[in-house]
């Protein structure tokens, strides 16, 4: 089974630019995730909301034109589409940040988690974005669920992670209580899957559009999937798709399974 996680930077933008066609044929992902659509459903093309082949979700943000999620079914994988929640318990999720899908044998989540730079009161919702969404796949672990999770959280974990850490160090997506937070999911048996195949591999998912740092790999890696522990042995592939334009992050895609 081949998931894809992609923060897309606005869905109708990357389907304007015939990206998200192209990403598609070549990639033909069985289940497709999506962060930051910036869009809602009634925007969207027949192309978005009633692909032949796919099942479409999308869970959107109040606000117009800003964060989303979704996923993508495909209909020849899963003759019957899953059970979708959006949200997640004590948590109000007005800005679309977490589409959940339940299948028979395994859960799938995909989320778009905040960036936290607006303001110190963003700051600090981010830090408890993170310890709610950690107890959230705690406790689905502990009804006896397999779960598999990814998206863009908006961290890297370390030095390694991103082109330039010495001159981030205390910046936002750096700052040691983000990185600590990763650390901690890590330490409760969730496996960051990309950096445990290959702990030394430098390698980007997000690169700063305006500066141009693509074009010269100067860029972060904050895109992720994650398995639990017991199920790491399941997992044949994990690669960044660095090659997919379209939007500044591209697209992570990992093979298991289930």
């Amino acid at each position: 089974m081949k998931i894809i996680s992609w923060n897309v930077n606005g869905i109708r933008a990357v389907e304007k630019k015939g990206e998200l066609q192209t990403f598609l044929q070549k990639e033909s992902p069985d289940i497709f995730f999506l962060q930051e659509i910036k869009a809602q459903s009634n925007q969207l093309s027949d192309f978005l909301n009633n692909h032949p082949e796919y099942h479409q979700f999308y869970h959107s943000a109040q606000k117009p034109g800003y964060s989303g999620v979704g996923a993508w079914i495909k209909k020849s994988t899963f003759s019957a589409a899953p059970k979708v929640q959006t949200g997640m318990a004590n948590w109000n999720d007005s800005e679309g940040r977490v589409i959940r899908l339940d299948f028979e044998g395994f859960t799938a989540i995909g989320v778009y988690f905040p960036n936290g730079g607006k303001s110190e009161a963003a700051w600090h919702e981010k830090l408890e974005f993170y310890e709610c969404f950690l107890n959230y796949i705690n406790d689905l672990r502990k009804q006896g669920k397999r779960v598999v999770w990814c998206g863009d959280l908006n961290v890297a974990h370390n030095p390694v992670d991103l082109a330039r850490p010495k001159e981030n160090e205390g910046n936002i997506g750096f700052r040691p209580e983000e990185r600590a937070w990763v650390s901690k999911v890590i330490e409760h048996s969730w496996v960051d899957v990309f950096r445990q195949l290959h702990p030394d591999k430098v390698s980007y998912t997000w690169w700063h559009m305006i500066s141009n740092a693509r074009a010269r790999n100067v860029g972060w890696r904050i895109d992720y999937f994650f398995v639990g522990q017991d199920d790491l042995e399941k997992v044949k592939i994990v690669a960044h798709l660095n090659d997919q334009m379209g939007s500044d992050h591209c697209p992570v895609t990992l093979e298991i399974n289930y």
